[in-house]
C-alpha cells in the first residue's frame, strides 16, 4: 500500500474510534509495513478470488547441485518465492527472484538455523528426508506442505504511545489505554483487509513478541513465524532478525534467530 493509501487508512479508523487525528498521525509515524503469509482459508473471500500463492510450509528442500542439507539437519519450515511477493509492501530488501529457504526447529531452542537463498534458473534436486550419522540411518523431521498467500500489512512500533499527543491522550482519561488498543487491532485488521493473521508467518514490520522484542537498535525483523502456522500442535514464536545491510546484502548467514515460548 502506498502511503497516501495507509495514511487514509488510519486517520479514518481513528475517526470512528474517537482517536485525534494527532495521536493517528503518531501511530502511523511509528509504523513499518509487513507481509503476513497465511492460508487460503484465513482470506476474506474477497481475497480469496484474486489470491496467488507466495509461500509453502514444510516439505522438502530443492536445493542446486552440490549444495547439501545445512549442518545441523534442522528440518526445512518454510519455502519463499520471492518473485511472487508483492515487494512494494516491504521496508526491507529481499531478492527479486528465486527461493528464501528457512531451515530451523519450532518445538525446541533450535541448535542450529539457516536461511538459504536459491536463485532462479539455478538447477535444483529435491532431498531425500533420510541421511546416516556414524553408519546409523537418521530422518530429518519433515512437516506437512502447506501453501501460504501474501496479505500486506502494518505493524506499530511498541514505544509509538510515548509521542506527545498520544501521551497526552493516554493522561486525559482511564479508559484512554482500552480505547488505543482497540484503534491499534482496528487498524492492523484495517490494513490485512480483514484477513485473519493471528497465527501465521510475517515477513517484515515490527515484530509481535511473547517476551522481549529482539528488533532493536540496528536489528530489523525479517521474519516471524508462530509454530501453529508450520504445525498446528506447536506452541513456539521463531523470530529472525538482522541488520537492514545484511538482509539487503543477502548476508544470511550473520542472522539471528531467537525462540520464544
Amino acid at each position: 500500500m502506498s502511503i497516501p493509501i495507509v495514511e487514509g487508512l488510519v486517520l479514518r479508523t481513528a475517526a470512528r474510534h474517537g482517536v485525534p487525528g494527532p495521536v493517528a498521525q503518531e501511530l502511523l509515524a511509528g509504523s513499518r509495513p509487513c507481509l503476513h503469509l497465511v492460508a487460503f482459508q484465513d482470506l476474506t473471500l474477497a481475497q480469496q478470488e484474486v489470491a496467488r500463492p507466495a509461500a509453502r510450509t514444510g516439505g522438502l528442500p530443492s536445493l542446486p547441485d552440490g549444495v547439501d542439507r545445512p549442518d545441523g539437519r534442522a528440518p526445512l519450515v518454510l519455502t519463499v518465492d520471492c518473485a511472487a511477493l508483492p515487494r512494494e509492501a516491504l521496508d526491507i530488501a529481499l531478492p527479486s527472484d528465486g527461493s528464501l529457504l528457512f531451515f530451523t526447529q519450532i518445538e525446541y531452542e533450535p541448535e542450529s538455523s539457516v536461511v538459504l537463498h536459491v536463485p532462479a534458473g539455478v538447477r535444483t534436486t529435491e532431498r531425500s528426508a533420510t541421511y546416516e550419522l556414524g553408519g546409523e540411518p537418521e530422518q530429518v523431521r519433515v512437516y506437512q506442505p502447506d501453501v501460504l498467500y501474501p496479505v500486506p500489512g502494518l505493524t506499530v512500533s511498541p514505544d509509538w504511545r510515548d509521542s506527545p499527543a498520544t501521551s497526552a491522550f493516554l493522561d486525559s482519561g482511564p479508559d484512554r489505554d482500552d480505547i488505543l488498543d482497540v484503534f491499534e487491532d482496528a487498524v492492523r485488521r484495517a490494513a490485512a483487509g480483514g484477513a485473519s493473521h493471528g497465527v501465521a508467518v510475517q515477513l517484515g514490520g515490527f515484530s509481535s513478541p511473547w517476551q522481549s522484542a529482539p528488533d532493536e537498535g540496528d536489528l530489523v525483523l525479517l521474519a516471524q513465524m508462530h509454530g501453529q502456522s508450520i504445525d498446528p500442535d506447536v506452541y513456539t514464536q521463531t523470530l529472525i532478525v538482522g541488520t537492514h545491510e545484511d538482509i539487503a546484502g543477502r548476508r544470511y548467514e550473520a542472522l539471528e534467530f531467537e525462540q520464544q515460548v
